[in-house]
């Protein structure tokens, strides 16, 4: 390749700008003033996007939320029944005290409700973020609708 060949024209710099032979600085589109900017039209579109988006990821987020605070429920209710076995075992009895069972302490948020007869138990747990609530019971204890089946937990 020739030295010149597709080089364009040469361009001597004078301080901090550059400039063509024939003595015309070269422009820059970067960041000056008078380079085109985006159109009203261009800008209402993006505008239009995005709140389309929005419309579609905010209720998925919203439903997000809600599942987290079930599976909270659901896990402390489990962590429950493994607390309430662990009493009977050392006591032949089942309780409605939280602290009886070895201070157990729920998740934040969530407040669950003990039910303790003789043979059984059943519990509820809500939390205060959602409306819907879990059900639980196990043994010989009352069920408690909708759980009907013993140590399977039902969320409505």
């Amino acid at each position: 390749m020739a030295h010149n060949e597709s080089v364009g024209p040469t361009v001597r710099t004078r301080g901090r700008r550059l400039w063509r032979p024939e003595g015309h600085a070269v422009k820059s589109n970067v960041g000056t003033a008078g380079t085109r900017g985006f159109t009203l039209i261009e800008l209402l579109i993006v505008v239009v996007i995005i709140g389309i988006l929005a419309s579609i990821a905010i209720p998925k987020f919203i439903n997000t939320k809600e599942k987290s605070y079930v599976a909270q429920m659901k896990s402390d209710l489990r962590n429950l029944a493994t607390a309430e076995e662990a009493y009977f075992y050392d006591s032949t009895k089942y309780t409605s005290s939280l602290v009886a069972l070895n201070n157990f302490t729920p998740s934040t948020g969530v407040t669950l409700t003990v039910t303790a007869a003789p043979g059984g138990w059943n519990a509820v747990a809500s939390h205060s973020q959602t409306p819907r609530r879990c059900y639980l019971y196990a043994g010989t204890g009352p069920p408690i609708p909708p759980a009907t089946v013993e140590g399977r937990i039902v969320c409505q």
